[in-house]
């Protein structure tokens, strides 16, 4: 992926910065990292070429009426919409938004 990321720019909705960062205060709590580590992988994420998307209030219930019809969180139907809106490929560990996106047709980055 970083080497993606050096050739090309990611999209990523305006929740992966709380994602991200929620990730590294989990890990710091469970005693994975420390609190300067965790602070110094936020810094070096923050540097990568990944252009947030901001979503408007009124496309709240386009993005619930995804989240049915996928069988998805809210919070992966955000992904998901992104990807068809953008017609992007996307990259996600998350078997069932992959699952999700391959039935919606959008391409899943290996």
């Amino acid at each position: 992926m970083l080497e993606q990321l050096r050739r090309n720019i990611a999209v990523a909705p305006e929740l992966w910065l709380l994602e991200i960062c929620n990730v590294l205060l989990m890990a710091e709590r469970r005693g994975r990292i420390t609190p300067e580590a965790a602070a110094e992988n936020q810094a070096a994420l923050m540097t990568l070429p990944i252009l947030l998307d901001s979503m408007p209030d009124s496309h709240l219930p386009e993005i619930s009426a995804l989240a049915r019809r996928a069988s998805l969180t809210v919070y992966d139907a955000v992904y998901l919409d992104l990807a068809l809106r953008r017609q992007l490929p996307l990259w996600t560990l998350d078997r069932e938004l992959a699952a999700a996106a391959r039935r919606f047709g959008v391409a899943v980055a290996p």
